[in-house]
């Protein structure tokens, strides 16, 4: 593999909200990361880590050959758009394809947005500062569908994230505009997400595994019609005095059955009467009802079980 596609340069998770005029911000996509590059007549496409995706993506693959420059190496999200949101459940049924056939017959369109370049005609280009090579990036590549460029805003990045929050996008990528492309996490890259969360009744919950002690996952739910659907579980955000203490509680809870409606399919799980109440964040729904990265955030004591219903924006 050459240099320029090692590991792609990634962003450390922030809740800063003030900036300074060196900064840009940029879209926070919903896909997977890839790198790709043009050398000798031929296009190869690169996971993170590392991994070929010629055979995934093969539209990216004939649009990237079809470019002026004959040797590049670039740097970007392929998502899968619905109604100008990015979709990641829709995107997980293309990326399990390996066949081009079965890729292209698939009906799942994918855009490639770039967002830098690392080599152009034989010159490496991550020794320039950002604000540099997203220009050249913009200047060198044919941009259509499937290829799309990532542009940025600058200004207050509280308003700006609030914005992308409001337009139903998961968050913001701030960037040094003078920063180097460097291999691997870097504070010069920060994410800005935006967040959902509210209240669910914890139902049950998992062993916990290795060294983990307390419990391994609460599993949540929300009342609906005098049911208890099933949210998923949570398995992040404890601390081991959270965990141990939680689990004390939840065995004076213990139930012989599911209080969930859905079925819930965890393996030796265990059941408890429906009265506590966690609060959540995490970051969407899931067509299936389910939530997409939750994370626990406390108990609620100042609200009953049976208030607990799913909350929907207006």
């Amino acid at each position: 593999m050459d240099e320029d596609m090692g590991p792609p340069m990634l962003a450390v998770l922030s809740d800063r909200r003030s900036f300074d005029t060196g900064w840009l911000f940029e879209r926070k996509l919903d896909g997977v990361r890839v790198l790709a590059a043009r050398r000798r007549g031929e296009v190869r496409l690169r996971s993170r880590s590392g991994q070929p995706l010629n055979r995934t993506y093969p539209e990216l693959v004939d649009a990237l050959d079809a470019q002026l420059f004959a040797d590049f190496t670039v740097d970007g999200e392929v998502v899968a758009l619905h109604r100008g949101r990015t979709d990641f459940e829709r995107l997980q049924r293309r990326m399990q394809l390996t066949s081009p056939v079965q890729a292209r017959a698939s009906g799942i369109v994918v855009t490639y947005y770039l967002f830098d370049l690392l080599r152009l005609d034989g010159q490496d280009t991550t020794v320039l500062p950002l604000r540099d090579r997203k220009s050249l990036l913009r200047g060198a590549v044919g941009f259509g569908p499937p290829l799309r460029f990532t542009p940025h805003r600058t200004g207050d990045a509280g308003q700006l994230l609030a914005d992308a929050c409001r337009r139903g996008w998961e968050g913001l990528i701030a960037k040094r505009a003078g920063s180097r492309y460097v291999h691997g996490r870097s504070p010069e890259w920060l994410k800005l997400k935006c967040g959902l969360g509210q209240e669910f009744v914890i139902g049950g919950f998992t062993e916990p595994a290795g060294s983990r002690t307390g419990f391994g996952a609460l599993l949540l739910g929300y009342h609906q019609e005098g049911r208890l659907r099933y949210a998923g579980k949570v398995g992040t955000g404890f601390d081991t005095a959270t965990l141990r203490s939680l689990r004390h509680r939840l065995d004076q809870l213990g139930a012989a059955a599911s209080p969930f409606a859905d079925p819930v399919r965890e393996r030796g799980a265990h059941w408890v009467r429906p009265e506590l109440v966690a609060q959540i964040g995490f970051t969407e729904w899931t067509r299936a009802g389910q939530l997409r990265h939750p994370r626990f955030l406390g108990l609620r004591e100042d609200k009953p079980a049976t208030e607990v219903v799913r909350e929907r924006p207006r």
